[in-house]
Order: C-alpha cells, then structure tokens, then sequence
C-alpha cells in the first residue's frame, strides 16, 4: 500500500513551499523518518522526514517547483509493490540549489559534482549514506568520501561539519582509496569565468536573496520607520568580560561576548518600556503588549540572514541568555535543526553590526516588530570623563547602540528614553553578581 508524502504545514501563516533538494532518488529504500526532500518557505528551510519506511515510488514535484501545503510531492511503497519507476532527475541540484552564502552569491559553483564519485569496488557495498547536495559538493571539493564519515545529523546524515572534521582529519576518515585523485582539492569558485572579451555576467538571484528582498520591502512599507543614536562606556563590562571569560566558558560551555552582555540590557530596558515591545494592529485600533520578551537574534549565515529569537529572554540571566544565543546562531547556521517556532512569535530583535567592524547602522525593523537595537563595534576612543578634580580625557570602551522604531507607535522621546535606558543599564547594573562569580 503506497502511502503519500504531502508538503507539511510549516506554520500558521505559511501556505506554500519550494522543493530546493530531494535527498533521494525513485528506487531507494527509506526508513521512516529519514529526511526526503529540503523544503524552503518564505520564512524557513527544512529537512521534511519520511511518515514510513518503504521505496521511494514516484516523485511529482520536481526541484525548484512551489506548491501548496498539503500537496502530495511524492509516494512511498512498501518493499513488495512492485519494480520502481526509473529514476527521475530530481536528486540533480539546481543552478541554485545550495543555500546561498552572504555577502557573495553562490551560483556557478554549484555546478560541481551532486555526490562524491561512484564508490570503487574496493569500497564496502550498502546504501549511500546520507548527505545534502552542499554537503556532498563541499566533500567532492574537499576530496573527502562521504562514506566514510560517521553523519551527526538526523538519520545519521552527513553534514557540512561532518565534512569539514573529516577533511581536517578529525572525527571521520578522509576518502579510503583517492585513485587518481588531484594534487589538491580545488578552490571554491564563486562565479563562472567570464569568457575572453565579456566584462559582466548575468546571474539569478537566490531564493533567499528573493524572500529577504520582499521582507525588507514590506518592512519599510508597513512602518513610519526612524533611527536614533547613543552612545554607551562599557569600560567596565569589557573588564569583567577579561577576568571571567575563561571560567564563564568552562562553566557554560559557550563564550562570553560583549553581544551578550547589550542583549541583556536591551532586554532589562525593554521590560521597563513596554511599547518597544508591542504590536499594533492599525486596522482593528488594538495594540497587543506582551509580558514577556521573544528576544530575535539577527544571525548571517551561508542561506542568508536569519532571525530566530529566544524565547522568554526577560527570565533567563546572562549566563543562560549567553547559552540562548549560541543555541540561536547554531540552529540559524544549520549546525542544530531550526524549527518553526525558532522563528516564529519575537517581540523585540536585536543585531550585532559592530561583529563586521561597523561603528553604526540604521537596520530595518523585523515587522511586524516596532523595534530594534543594532549594536556597533566596541572601540578604545578618548572621552572626556568626570573625576574628583574635574573633567579629564581618558581611553573608554566606546560602543554605538542604534535604534531603528516605528514612529507611528513609538515618539521620538520614547524612543530616546529607550536607547539611553540600555545606555544606563550597561554602565551601572550589577553585572558581577548575575555571572555569580
């Protein structure tokens, strides 16, 4: 009895999705659960497990094809029911199939090899395992052989980390046997060559580059939006950040970045001005303001920019927030499986400009969101400084706290009181006594 696999329901206000990859072809053998295809919505990529084990009979919804959720894309068969279809080329990766890193597209490089090459008979027989069309172009490059790597993904998949360990020759075994293997792995290339005499190519834009244009542009389209700008000493956090941050890093298992530290304070000051943290429906007339803090960590990843948020944050203390933002930035890189609710339901968003060396930026609200803080790059200026004698110039910690709102909600004054608010809360909160040590 076959039974039908069906675009899944991603989300409350997600009712299509696009098919970028499907893992494996008509003819295999799956186990439930297995991953089948990647699926891209306009807010998420995923993985979408099979709901049972059998052959993978026929696949109706090929590469780069969008369809409705609830469509049936595939059928799977039991073991008995029948000879397989041939196999259809929808396991080939399209031009645009891997997700696209940010800043530079990723476009003709994708034209390498979909898999490793076909294993030589001195290798073991059994299935192929199981990898993402990125993860097997990067082993190609990489001149690693997929089967021999043990996969920490789900099913035992073979991720790009398990690629990378094992071409740096930790955690899995490099190809067996590299018959007539090159001298050297080639180098990414980014683009395709252009041809003697041309001096500009035409690419397409990514899916990603796509969804994020839209994003944007109906961002700027809802909101009356506005930045305005202060400036913090954080002089003393960057202090205590250099006495614990090896113990904070032994204790928690992540690194203590100063991010976290202005994470904190934004999320102390949003509890104390509500309206930052609202949402307002101008058709109804009703602002909704939530008691609680889904703190949206803006994260820069290889598919793209990706925010998902933490949920809760004005529980968590700032070891735990720590924690929550590296737990964030994983799922978001794709080293952790990001969810639905990953990304669904933030209040307030965040973003670290300053890790690029930018001293300030006007970001884009996270609509329907009323607010957001851009953190700039934490320089040593001269400042001049109140002491017991007098004014004096001193070297301080310096760093740029940017506040993008929606003025149609938030008035310049509450905007201001805000942003010196987070200002206030970095220079004087007992910031020793929530490490705990």
């Amino acid at each position: 009895m076959a039974t039908d696999v069906t675009l899944p329901q991603l989300g409350e206000s997600v009712t299509e999705g696009t098919i970028t990859a499907w893992l494996v072809n008509v003819g295999d053998h799956v186990e439930a659960d297995q991953p089948l295809f990647e699926l891209s919505s306009d807010k998420i990529d995923t993985e979408v497990p099979a709901p049972a084990a059998g052959v993978l009979t026929e696949i109706l919804v090929q590469v780069d094809e969008t369809v409705e959720v609830g469509t049936v894309v595939a059928r799977i068969g039991g073991d008995g029911d029948g000879a397989a279809p041939a196999p259809q080329p929808a396991s080939q990766p399209a031009q645009d199939e891997a997700p696209t890193p940010s800043p530079q597209p990723e476009d003709a490089e994708a034209q390498a090899p979909p898999a490793a090459a076909a294993p030589a008979a001195s290798q073991p027989s059994g299935p192929p395992p199981l990898t993402s069309p990125l993860a097997r172009r990067e082993a190609a490059e990489a001149g690693v052989d997929p089967a021999g790597i043990q996969g920490s993904g789900q099913g035992g998949r073979v991720t790009r980390d398990d690629v990378k360990a094992a071409a740096s020759g930790g955690g899995a075994q490099p190809q067996a046997q590299p018959q007539a293997a090159p001298a050297a792995a080639p180098q990414p290339q980014r683009h395709a060559p252009l041809a003697a005499g041309e001096r500009e190519r035409l690419e397409d834009l990514s899916r990603i580059r796509q969804r994020i244009a839209a994003k944007m542009i109906e961002s700027q389209q809802s909101a009356a939006q506005l930045t305005t700008v202060q400036e913090a000493d954080v002089t003393r956090i960057m202090r205590i950040r250099a006495r614990v941050k090896d113990t904070f890093a032994e204790r928690e298992g992540v690194g203590l970045s100063p991010f976290a530290f202005m994470a904190r304070a934004a999320v102390i000051a949003v509890k104390r001005h509500e309206l930052a943290n609202a949402q307002a429906d101008w058709q109804t007339g009703k602002v909704r303001i939530p008691d609680y803090v889904n703190l949206g960590i803006a994260v820069d990843t290889e598919k793209g920019l990706l925010v998902p948020n933490v949920k809760n944050a004005d529980d968590l203390t700032l070891p735990a927030l720590a924690r929550a933002i590296d737990e964030a930035a994983r799922k978001a890189r794709g080293e952790l499986k990001l969810e639905m609710h990953d990304i669904e339901g933030g209040t307030f968003t965040v973003t670290n400009t300053g890790s690029r060396g930018v001293l300030l930026d006007t970001p884009i609200l996270n609509y329907p969101e009323v607010a957001i803080l851009a953190t700039g790059v934490i320089q040593k200026r001269p400042v001049v400084v109140e002491t017991e004698t007098g004014p004096s110039i001193a070297v301080r910690d310096m760093v740029y706290l940017c506040l993008t709102y929606d003025h149609r909600l938030l008035d310049g004054a509450d905007a201001a009181r805000f942003v010196t608010d987070v200002k206030l809360v970095l220079e004087t909160h007992d910031w020793e006594s929530e490490i705990g040590y």
